[in-house]
Parts: structure tokens; C-alpha cells; sequence
């Protein structure tokens, strides 16, 4: 259920509740208008077409979007952001192109608020406090690398986290980004010797085999047309290795 919290914040409640909003197998609809329209992403699922021609959350936005108004042709749907193919969680696109260019500029100014919740290893210290680095992509193998900042290519990188809950030897982290790089949390928190749960990429020595433990589970922003604040919030699968390990929902819908 969509309803809005003391902030006036429309807030999507828990995951048992997500399956309520749409009939569609294919695709889990949050939220729509007719200007945006917020959806669920899996783990595994490109956000757009890539070289791979796998499954992506754009196409199936589009055909989506065309059954359902019969929309004869191509439909326009605006990528505003993007989620790395093993992270799960919301993603936004614009229905218009106005709406597409409004989101943007919120990204560009920081109106735009993504939150993730992150198991790492490990529990950092200290358990809360900003990362700042530079990073570079090798469009070669598609890894990304901590860098300095002179070097040719090099992008700022900037998130805060805080340690929401400990085990002996992991912890859950709420993560907040200020800027949108690829693979960015993985590479910054395995840049302070905490990587993200199941991250073989990035994880080193510090690797622990399983399934990414990333999820982006919330999304706020100004609707681009009424002006209305508007955030989501949907849960990582909470019964699934390593989330099963501490209280999400606590974090996720606080008291």
C-alpha cells in the first residue's frame, strides 16, 4: 500500500505488500501516472539494452507500457538512473520527455535521494562516516578502479553509510549516494576493506561467495509536474542468506 508518512512522503510499506500492484508477472509497477512510473528491478536484470542483448528494465518498461495503452510504435520511456545488473531494488523512468529532463536536473542537484542497504563484511570502523574517491572504468573488462584524481578519466565518488546492525562477522549498512558512478558502493566499500556480501568481483581476499547483497530500497523525489514529494521503499528479500541475519524491517520502516 501507497501512503503518505508525517513528511508527506508517499511510502510504498513492505515487500509482503508489493506484489498487490500490478497483475503483471513480468514486471512489478509501484507506482504510476501519467508522467512517471516507478518500478521493482531484479537482481540480475540490466537496467537498459547492453551488448548482451539480455532481458533489460527498459525494454520491458517500453512493451509494458505499449500493451497496456495499445500504443501502436515505439513508446517513450526516459532511463533517469541506473542500477548495476546484480543489484536489486526501485528504479524511476520518465513517461514524457519533460518528465525525463526534470528528474534529471534533480539528479543533477541532489534532489534526487537514493538510499541502499548493504551487507558488508566485516563492520566498518568507524560505523558511520562519508567515502570519497576517485574512480575510473575500464570499459575493457568493466571493472572500476580507485584512482587519484589527476588521472586521465577520473570521476568523484562520493556516499555516506551508517552500520544499522552487526554479527561477528558481518554487518547491514544503510548507504546514501551523492553521486551515481558504476559500480560505486562496491568499489568504495571494498576500498576500506568491507566488501559487499557475495561481491567476487570486488571483494578480494575478503570475498564471501552468495548472492550480491546490495538492494537499492528506497527512492525519493519531486514529482516533475504537481510538485509533490514522493518516496518508495521496498525491502531487500528478507528471507534469503545474508538479509535473513538481521532486523530489515526495522531499518527499512522504523518505529
Amino acid at each position: 500500500m501507497i501512503k503518505p508518512n508525517e513528511n508527506g512522503e508517499n511510502i510504498l510499506e513492505t515487500a509482503e505488500e508489493r506484489e498487490e500492484f500490478t497483475g503483471e508477472r513480468e514486471l512489478k509497477v509501484l507506482f504510476e501516472d501519467n508522467h512517471v512510473i516507478v518500478v521493482l528491478k531484479p537482481q540480475g536484470v540490466a537496467s537498459c539494452p547492453d551488448e548482451s542483448k539480455d532481458k533489460n528494465m527498459l525494454d520491458t518498461v517500453k512493451e509494458y507500457l505499449k500493451v497496456k495503452y495499445s500504443k501502436p510504435g515505439n513508446v517513450y520511456t526516459g532511463l533517469v538512473h541506473r542500477l548495476d545488473r546484480p543489484t536489486g531494488g526501485l528504479m524511476v523512468f520518465a513517461k514524457t520527455s519533460k518528465a525525463a529532463g526534470r528528474l534529471s536536473e534533480q539528479m543533477r542537484t541532489g534532489d534526487f535521494d537514493k538510499r541502499y542497504l548493504a551487507v558488508l563484511v566485516g563492520t566498518p570502523n568507524p560505523e558511520s562516516g562519508k567515502l570519497v574517491n576517485w574512480l575510473k572504468k575500464n570499459t575493457v573488462n568493466n571493472m572500476v578502479y580507485l584512482c587519484t584524481q589527476g588521472t586521465d578519466g577520473a570521476r568523484l565518488a562520493s556516499l555516506e553509510y551508517r552500520v544499522a546492525g552487526k554479527t561477528d562477522s558481518l554487518c547491514l549498512a544503510e548507504i546514501k549516494l551523492h553521486t551515481g558512478r558504476s559500480h560505486q558502493i562496491r568499489v568504495q566499500t571494498a576500498g576500506i576493506a568491507h566488501p559487499v556480501f557475495g561481491d567476487m568481483r570486488y571483494g578480494g581476499e575478503k570475498a564471501v561467495k552468495g548472492k550480491l547483497a546490495l538492494w537499492a530500497y528506497s527512492l525519493a523525489f519531486t514529482h516533475p509536474v504537481t510538485g509533490e514529494r514522493l518516496r518508495f521503499l521496498c525491502e531487500p528479500p528478507v528471507d534469503e542468506r545474508p538479509w535473513d541475519r538481521f532486523d530489515v524491517s526495522g531499518v527499512v520502516n522504523p518505529v
